[in-house]
């Protein structure tokens, strides 16, 4: 009996010494998992997968895979590391750079090709004296244009339409009649101006695509490239203008102002109808002579 409280009492004794050498308020050894801490079954979700994007499917454990990540600042790890940016947190990704077809012309109209080729533009045709002319040159040395259709002459001269067309030109609404003030209209107006002259175009070359609008002297207006746009049709300006249509210009000059200001990506405005055409004609044949010697391509928009 007297052993049998003696071992009571060493045992007491036992663990009133453990309580006492026991550490309180220390922290957890490192890598023990906390109650704030993500385990390996639950991690945060990443930025792509917050923003509706699927995630980077890639191995993390893969050098490749880590810089493709980085370099490309619209994807994301599905299983980031511990120095990953927590969900919602802003992106230290450098913005986007514009886009190199970004155009620049009045009121962001477009007044370039996007690439190396040049475009030519014709204006203010058909014409029954110069337009056969203009495709001849340009039929000669398999180059694509631009046509710039006035409606009026659409009607009146359907079979230099259908050549146009033929002969795989991309046609440009240029309004009725030439109407400088036309951006000035109100919007009913402006494209019931723009859908006769799409109706002379289409009638002369049933199922043929008019993807282009070119205001009259290029007086853009929000409203005129609005409607345009609605209609399908992109306003479209240009980047050399050598002033072929005033009959004060020489083939002389016309022709050094379209060298002299034309290089890679340039749109450049021509008229195959107005006034002015014999010089404009004339200083075409040297023009395309100088580009076939630069080694420009051309688009045809």
């Amino acid at each position: 009996m007297g052993r049998h409280k003696f071992g009571i009492a060493a045992a007491l004794l036992a663990l009133l010494l453990l309580a006492w050498m026991w550490p309180e308020g220390d922290a957890p050894p490192a890598g023990t998992l906390t109650a704030t801490e993500p385990t390996g079954s639950e991690a945060p979700s990443s930025p792509a997968e917050d923003d509706g994007e699927s995630p980077d499917t890639a191995d993390d454990s893969d050098p490749a895979s880590e810089t493709t990540a980085a370099e490309d600042p619209a994807e994301t790890s599905a299983s980031p590391s511990p120095s990953s940016e927590a969900p919602g947190a802003p992106s230290s990704a450098p913005a986007a750079e514009p886009a190199s077809n970004t155009y620049d012309g009045p009121l962001g109209t477009r007044n370039h090709t996007g690439d190396d080729s040049v475009a030519l533009t014709f204006d203010d045709g058909p014409s029954p004296e110069w337009t056969p002319k203009v495709l001849d040159m340009l039929r000669e040395r398999g180059i694509k244009a631009t046509f710039c259709l006035i409606g009026a002459y659409a009607e009146a001269y359907p079979e230099l339409v259908a050549d146009i067309v033929r002969e795989g030109h991309t046609l440009c609404n240029h309004s009725w009649y030439h109407e400088f003030d036309l951006g000035t209209w109100s919007e009913e107006e402006i494209r019931a101006n723009l859908q006769r002259t799409n109706d002379a175009i289409t009638k002369a070359a049933p199922g043929a695509t008019i993807e282009y609008f070119r205001h009259p002297g290029g007086q853009w207006t929000e409203r005129a490239i609005g409607v345009a746009a609605d209609m399908g049709m992109e306003s479209l300006h240009w980047a050399v203008d050598p002033s072929d249509w005033d009959n004060a210009t020489t083939e002389s000059q016309i022709k050094t102002r379209v060298l002299d200001a034309s290089k890679p990506g340039a749109i450049i405005l021509l008229h195959d109808g107005a006034s002015n055409q014999k010089d404009m004609c004339g200083a075409l044949e040297s023009i395309l002579a100088e580009f076939e010697r630069r080694g420009y391509t051309y688009s045809a928009l």
